[in-house]
């Protein structure tokens, strides 16, 4: 389990995030939302140490990260996965090779024992046999499977994905919260997620942190965001016209949001 205590980020004058405190629970999908500028990517980077924190602290079980020195700390991002916004995959590489570079970097393992495991992961994310493509020769949504193929390889105990979904249809946005999803529980992974996508909140949200200028406004999950009475969280949830409608009409109907949701 991964938990914040009293996190304060600030860059100059601008205090981005203001004492957060929350965990993110082990094997289940653990989304952080919020409105652009809320703090989610500042949240997302300090927990994987790409930035430190003004004050505070980030606990992975019972280890302090950031009282770590920087040999333990490599020990913790050994355990780490990660998914980028845009894939973030090696134009030059083959798909094989961009499976393969953290494997190269901190294995020790023989050649056979690395194709092994990355074939493992194509195959986990329904890529089978496209090992010598290059990224350029693959789909959108292709190129988000390839990174959570990468992710995956060293076995990591934490995922961390930030807008899986960004940049894809609606159709392809299903397959990889169900891909994250089925991933997280087989492994039993800590999974942490920042999203602005509600769909994704209502398939896999099993643990909801809202974001609202940079302090912790409603924690819960999926079961029971549709019936919170957090403002902000009602706020951000039916920014949509179309949702607004849903609702409204569920209210004249008196009918459960849950159920029309289902």
């Amino acid at each position: 389990m991964i938990r914040t205590e009293d996190i304060f980020k600030s860059f100059g004058d601008n205090e981005v995030l203001k004492g957060i405190t929350t965990e993110f629970l082990p094997g289940k999908a653990n989304l952080i939302i919020g409105r652009s500028g809320a703090g989610k990517t500042v949240l997302l980077k300090l927990l994987v140490g790409l930035i430190n924190p003004s004050a505070g602290k980030v606990w992975y079980d019972d280890v302090d990260f950031y009282s770590l020195k920087p040999k333990e700390v490599r020990n913790i991002r050994m355990q780490v996965g990660m998914l980028f916004q845009g894939s973030a995959l090696f134009d030059s590489m083959t798909v094989e090779q961009n499976v393969r570079f953290p494997l190269d970097m901190f294995t020790n393992m023989t050649a056979k024992e690395k194709l092994d495991r990355i074939n493992y992961c194509l195959d986990r994310v329904s890529l089978e046999g496209v090992n010598n493509k290059y990224p350029s020769e693959t789909s959108g949504g292709m190129q988000k499977r390839i990174g959570i193929a990468r992710a995956i390889v060293l076995e990591p105990k934490y995922l961390f994905c930030d807008e899986p979904n960004s940049g894809l249809d609606p159709k392809t946005a299903l397959l990889i919260d169900e891909l994250i999803r089925d991933i997280t529980i087989e492994n039993n992974i800590t999974t942490v997620i920042n999203t602005h996508d509600m769909n994704s909140v209502m398939e896999i949200g099993d643990n909801v942190i809202l974001l609202y200028q940079g302090k912790l406004a409603w924690r819960g999950s999926r079961d029971v965001v549709l019936e919170s009475k957090n403002e902000i969280l009602q706020d951000f949830m039916f920014a949509s016209p179309f949702l607004k409608k849903l609702r409204d009409a569920a209210m004249e109907e008196g009918v459960s949001l849950k159920r029309v949701n289902e």
